[in-house]
């Protein structure tokens, strides 16, 4: 079985078997979806114009497939991408932070907002330790 080879490899796995496993929740138990939101999942049939279930599995389609591709990404040990994917982990942290904040969103949405932004910190910092040796033996 193949394994990340690095650090940085092992952070971007990690966030994306997370994410495919909450794509295929939404996917496959939307109201437990719902509920990890802290949204209300509605009994029976959902008004007419109502279209949460259709944004739920679209949303919940795009976690899946983004997690595979930092699966594959970190089986390949892709550093270029992981280090694409920090800024924009961080703007996805702030993002949600401030829907939060500006009563858009409910509160268990800071907890996506936290698992970005400290995905991306640890992704960057590995990336960083990664790099320092091999800066260091061409200083040498």
């Amino acid at each position: 079985m193949r394994m990340p080879r690095s650090p940085s490899g092992w952070t971007m796995a990690v966030f994306g078997v997370l994410a495919a496993v909450m794509g295929l929740v939404g996917l496959a138990a939307p109201d437990v979806q719902l509920a990890l939101l802290g949204l209300e999942a509605v009994d029976g049939e959902r008004p007419e114009g109502d279209h949460t279930t259709a944004f739920l599995a679209a949303s919940s389609m795009a976690a899946l497939n983004m997690g595979v591709y930092y699966v594959l990404a970190a089986l390949a040990d892709w550093r270029p991408f992981f280090r694409w994917t920090v800024p924009f982990r961080l703007l996805t942290c702030t993002v949600f932070t401030l829907l939060v904040l500006a009563g858009t969103a409910p509160a268990p949405f800071l907890g996506i907002g936290l698992w970005e932004g400290l995905g991306a910190v640890a992704t960057a910092s590995a990336l960083r330790r990664e790099k320092a040796p091999a800066a260091n033996a061409q200083a040498v």
